[in-house]
């Protein structure tokens, strides 16, 4: 899929006014745990190689108190020094792969996610051109890897799973890709760009 193709679709997207997202869209049954959501922010970050564009993707540190090991976009909380949801989504992606603001080219936004923990996370996309030479910080990440684009939109590897959690089924999108699971809010982010890259409402 071409840059240009991208850029015009989540320009379309927005102007749609897309319905906010999360956990309960598979768990109607599941509320928030805190009655105030908590502001986050994540980037989606697409490297354009000449071949076919990837996502970049990160794998958590086994010995985090939040979503140890799990796959996940660089991201985190808006902190109060941060301008908005775009400036915190840069912050998090310098601090936790080294990769400089300068270095990605913010082309718009997914809908809003809301978590089972209670955050709502504002998915940020952003390109970068190659080469990307990640440092990731390795007290919080494990490792930086690629998907490629065509993988993660591909109907056909949105997979739903479901695991037992505190006595109720849980229900999830995964994405099981070589040696990694990508699942839960990462995965349902991606379900939500691959609508998007599609022209597909909710």
């Amino acid at each position: 899929m071409e840059a240009e193709t991208i850029i015009a679709r989540l320009e379309a997207a927005r102007r749609a006014a897309r319905p906010r997202r999360g956990d309960a869209d598979l768990n109607p049954d599941m509320a928030p745990t805190r009655p105030t959501l908590i502001p986050a922010a994540v980037l989606v970050p697409i490297i354009l190689h000449p071949s076919r564009p990837t996502v970049l993707l990160t794998r958590r540190t086994d010995h985090l108190t939040d979503h140890a090991g799990q796959i996940s976009f660089p991201g985190g909380k808006v902190d109060p020094g941060d301008a908005d949801a775009r400036a915190a989504a840069l912050r998090e992606t310098r601090e936790e792969v080294g990769i400089a603001p300068e270095r990605i080219e913010i082309v718009g936004d997914l809908d809003p996610y809301v978590t089972r923990t209670g955050f709502q996370v504002e998915p940020i996309v952003g390109f970068l051109r190659p080469p990307v030479a990640p440092r990731p910080d390795p007290f919080e990440v494990a490792e930086v890897f690629e998907v490629p684009l065509s993988f993660l939109i591909d109907r056909r590897n949105h997979q739903r799973h479901s695991r037992e959690f505190e006595g109720r089924t849980r229900h999830f999108y995964a994405m099981p890709y070589d040696r990694h699971y990508i699942w839960g809010a990462t995965a349902g982010m991606l379900v939500n760009l691959a609508d998007v890259l599609e022209g597909v409402a909710p």
